[in-house]
C-alpha cells in the first residue's frame, strides 16, 4: 500500500492539515521516498492514524496519547488500564455534570411553558 498524504488523511477521516499537525508533534511518521512522486504512507500509518483518531474521540489527549502509543511498544497493559480507568472516572463526572444541567434545563423549559406572566424562567435563571 502507497498512499499520499491525501489519500491517508482521507482513509483516517481527517484533513491534510490534522496529518501534518500529527506529525509536527511527533505522533505520526513523515512519509518515506522523495518528494515529490516518491513520499508515501503505508498500512501502519493508516492504522496509527485510525488509532489517534479513536482516542482522541475517547477524551484523550495528544500527549495522553503519546504515552498510549509508546505503552503499546512496551506492553503496559497496567499502564494502559490505569489510563483508561482515569479517562472513565472524567468521562462518569462530565456525564454527571451534563445530566445535571439537562435536568435543570428541562424542569426550567416546563415552568417557561407554564406561565405566560412575569420574566421567563429561562431567562432570569441565567442572571
Amino acid at each position: 500500500m502507497a498512499l499520499r498524504i491525501s489519500e491517508l488523511a482521507k482513509a483516517g477521516g481527517v484533513g491534510v492539515e490534522t496529518v501534518r499537525f500529527y506529525q509536527r508533534k511527533g505522533l505520526l511518521a513523515a512519509p518515506t521516498g522523495e518528494a515529490p512522486a516518491g513520499r508515501h504512507y503505508g498500512s501502519d500509518d493508516v492504522r496509527r492514524l485510525r488509532f489517534i483518531r479513536s482516542a482522541q474521540e475517547a477524551g484523550f489527549t495528544l500527549r495522553e496519547i503519546e504515552e498510549l502509543l509508546a505503552l503499546d511498544r512496551s506492553n503496559d497493559r497496567p499502564r494502559a488500564r490505569a489510563m483508561a480507568q482515569a479517562r472513565i472516572a472524567d468521562l462518569d463526572a462530565k456525564i454527571s455534570t451534563l445530566t445535571e444541567a439537562r435536568n435543570k434545563l428541562a424542569k426550567l423549559a416546563g415552568e417557561c411553558a407554564g406561565s405566560k406572566t412575569g420574566p421567563c424562567p429561562i431567562i432570569a435563571s441565567f442572571e
